[in-house]
């Protein structure tokens, strides 16, 4: 009589929390509903806690489930792993791969990213997650994230994407009628949004001259207190609020370069830079000998060149 938790059992229990639903997970499996229940009714007596609270609309994970399916990815990588390592398909990433991503980036290029990825590696299947700010580093929820500015914590590995180039900008009917500053002390008689993202100050602009690099150009840098009627955590809706007119915004290169490249902003203080802040994709020291990972942040470096280049 079996007495552990089999393999077949993780990944039928990561099955059923991906599917959300019974249903949905029957057709994945390609069995019937009544099945499904069956199956997740023998793991939860066998276990002796319930998994999943189901009603009649959904399904949600129990706390207990909620263990049970983040210890189930972990392991079912880690055997991915294994098994490529000791068998000829060592050199073909397949299996799950989580990636976090934050909210602007991975809609505009994470996203399109993967979704060439797997066209590559069809046999990886990749689990996407956006979220505002990045989870914590010793959390295990993904394999590989993608975050703004290079980690001090020695248990990851950071590989340096792109460099993330912070302009600020504005539509040309604002300033038309509210006229364009010429140093950074003028910032602070115009309406600039504000945009509350991780840790950084709310509403002070750090701003660097040309003339200095590195630690010299740190030392020299401006702090500007900005204002403005308008605020938000998303990227995207404040990107939507300058191309109206409503004020200055700092945003990344790689978030406002189409609308530059149109006319419909126009960069300000162009002599001055933000503190760097470059895209790294970071991951555990545990996953530098999986394939998936290897092969994905890879990918990840070869279709993010073209930055170092902006």
């Amino acid at each position: 009589m079996e007495t552990g938790l089999q393999p077949a059992e993780l990944a039928f229990m990561v099955t059923l929390a991906m599917s959300g639903s019974l249903s949905a997970a029957a057709r994945e499996m390609g069995i019937t509903t009544s099945a499904v229940s069956k199956r997740l009714a023998l793991l939860e007596g066998r276990i002796g806690v319930p998994l999943v609270n189901r009603t009649t609309r959904r399904m949600s994970l129990t706390s207990e489930g909620e263990v049970l399916l983040e210890h189930a990815q972990r392991i079912l990588g880690e055997l991915a792993d294994l098994e490529q390592m000791l068998t000829k398909s060592k050199g073909t990433p397949k299996g799950q791969l989580r990636v976090n991503a934050t909210l602007g980036f991975g809609r505009l290029h994470i996203a399109p990213t993967i979704s060439q990825y797997v066209k590559r590696y069809p046999e990886v299947d990749v689990q996407l997650q956006l979220s505002v700010d990045p989870p914590p580093l010793a959390d295990d929820q993904f394999d590989v994230c993608i975050r703004f500015g290079a980690p001090a914590d020695a248990r990851v590995i950071a590989r340096r994407l792109a460099p993330n180039r912070r302009l600020l900008c504005a539509a040309p009917k604002y300033l038309a009628q509210h006229g364009e500053p010429k140093s950074p002390a003028e910032l602070g008689r115009h309406n600039c949004i504000a945009i509350r993202q991780g840790d950084e100050a709310y509403g002070v602009w750090r701003l660097l001259g040309g003339r200095h690099s590195g630690r010299e150009a740190e030392r020299d840098a401006t702090a500007v207190k900005v204002r403005g009627n308008l605020t938000t955590n998303d990227g995207e809706i404040a990107v939507g609020w300058a191309l109206d007119g409503h004020g200055i915004l700092m945003r990344a290169a790689w978030d406002i370069e189409r609308y530059l490249q149109s006319g419909r902003l126009v960069q300000v203080l162009p002599a001055y830079r933000t503190p760097d802040a470059d895209i790294y994709a970071v991951y555990p020291h545990r996953h530098q000998l999986s394939v998936r990972v290897r092969t994905f942040v890879d990918f990840l470096v070869e279709r993010f060149t073209r930055f170092d280049d902006a």
